[in-house]
């Protein structure tokens, strides 16, 4: 069964992580289908992308920690780190408007993969939080640096350096999201509020797509998240980290 499920509709690509029973956890493969998906979705002629998980508990819950916590050493983590900043990378500089519809929590490297989209909207239910730091370590695929780029960096700072979790609403006031879907089923609410983006030609959309990654230099923005990546390798490896990954795990 693919871990990422490519469905094309005439204005929209859905791309779905569909590992439901591991709240649409990232490993590996994850990474690579998602690479897959993202080519397909640069060529077809859909307007936008949507990215969004299986099911109505997790959008996702980051990085698969049942493989990941194998990872003991910085270089071991470097390496695993480093992929999935590609992939988020990618995302921002995609050329079509790009939008996570959070069908439920998001958290860790989902909030991660959450900030790299144009656009970020959620079921009332959904609570989105960066919890790295309680795990020891930082946003390890490059979300901080995104992040600063998307909100005011007082806002982005209490978002990161506190771990807290979120509530949609709370989340909506900060202008993490910028809408909640009211309408059940979800997907169809996702496709009402993103009619009126869908009624313009797909030049006109690609054309201000290109005026907002035109104000970000790639080459300095990559470097600021491999910067970031580098930063949370050299804390993945440290005993408060291992710990703190067990003791979450005990709990879960």
């Amino acid at each position: 069964m693919k871990k990422v499920k490519l469905i094309e509709e005439k204005d929209l690509t859905w791309i779905v992580l569909n590992r439901e029973q591991l709240r649409n956890a990232i490993d590996v493969d994850v990474m690579d289908q998602l690479l897959e998906a993202l080519h397909i979705a640069k060529i077809n002629t859909s307007k936008a992308v949507v990215l969004i998980g299986e099911g109505d508990a997790a959008f996702c819950s980051g990085g698969d920690l049942s493989v990941f916590h194998e990872l003991k050493t910085e270089q071991q983590a470097l390496g695993m780190l480093s992929k999935m900043q590609n992939v988020l990378e990618e995302i921002f500089y995609f050329p079509k408007l790009t939008v996570s519809a959070l069908n439920g929590t998001a958290v860790g490297g989902g909030c991660e993969l959450a900030t790299s989209c144009d656009l970020r909207i959620a079921a009332p239910h959904v609570k989105v939080g960066f919890i790295q730091g309680s795990l020891g370590i930082t946003t390890g695929w490059g979300g901080a640096s995104m992040l600063y780029e998307r909100l005011p960096q007082p806002v982005a700072m209490e978002m990161l350096m506190t771990s807290r979790v979120y509530k949609a609403d709370e989340a909506r006031a900060l202008g993490f999201l910028q809408g909640i879907i009211l309408k059940e089923p979800f997907i169809e609410g996702v496709r009402e509020w993103l009619a009126p983006y869908l009624k313009v030609e797909n030049g006109v959309i690609a054309a201000y797509k290109h005026r907002f990654v035109d104000k970000v230099s790639r080459d300095e923005l990559s470097t600021r998240m491999k910067e970031e990546v580098a930063e949370c390798a050299k804390l993945w490896e440290t005993d408060e980290h291992h710990q703190a990954v067990d003791a979450f795990l005990n709990r879960t």
